[in-house]
């Protein structure tokens, strides 16, 4: 008979709804078609590989117009709805998070955060700031009939530029997941261990 202490169950607690995990996988679906298209669009190397590009285009442009439509959609969930209001409110910790990160301190004690930290919060603003920029201005260019050509050519520049910014971000975003094993499980499951909850987020409350 072995000797060796079983290991502690591993309590675990809801964080995400099915609601809000069909949010985030369809919004993550379509942002990475738009990503995808657009490099098949405008980077040379892999331009050359695309046979038809208008096909290309015409897939950008869908799934660009239908970004928003997961978000929408899931205002209908009252667990979403909660969830937008925590991301859009700062506090104190919030602030002292913040100074912290940009202190380069790591210590536990120097980020508290509730259920989202502030890094997670500027990260959904600005990048939900982001896609409605992106879609305005890239119905512009779908609908060239509709606006002088100044716009349209104001319109392409900032859409081109803000879009190599979305991607920089979105990978920063993505190489954050990839460190936090914990915080993936829980978006792919709605659940995360109790543990980590009170060690990366000690101000949520359940």
């Amino acid at each position: 008979m072995s000797l060796r202490a079983e290991a502690p169950p591993v309590t675990r607690i809801p964080r995400f709804t099915r609601a809000e995990r069909w949010v985030h996988r369809t919004t993550a679906l379509l942002m990475g078609v738009c990503v995808l298209t657009a490099a098949f669009l405008y980077v040379p190397e892999l331009a050359q590989l695309v046979g038809r590009r208008e096909l290309v285009v015409r897939v950008h442009e869908i799934a660009g117009v239908l970004l928003p439509v997961p978000v929408l959609a899931g205002l209908a969930s009252r667990a979403f709805r909660a969830d937008l209001g925590h991301l859009n409110r700062f506090g104190p910790h919030d602030r002292r998070w913040l100074r912290a990160a940009l202190r380069r301190d790591k210590r536990r004690e120097s980020r508290p955060a509730a259920k989202f930290n502030a890094g997670q919060k500027i990260y959904a603003a600005w990048i939900a700031g982001a896609t409605l920029v992106m879609l305005g201005t890239g119905l512009m260019m779908w609908f060239t009939h509709l606006t002088p050509i100044m716009w349209r050519t104001s319109a392409t520049f900032v859409h081109d530029w803000l879009a190599l910014t979305i991607g920089v971000v979105l990978a920063g975003h993505v190489g954050m997941a990839l460190a936090d094993p914990e915080a993936r499980h829980g978006m792919r499951t709605g659940s995360v261990s109790r543990d980590w909850a009170e060690r990366e987020h000690p101000l949520w409350r359940d």
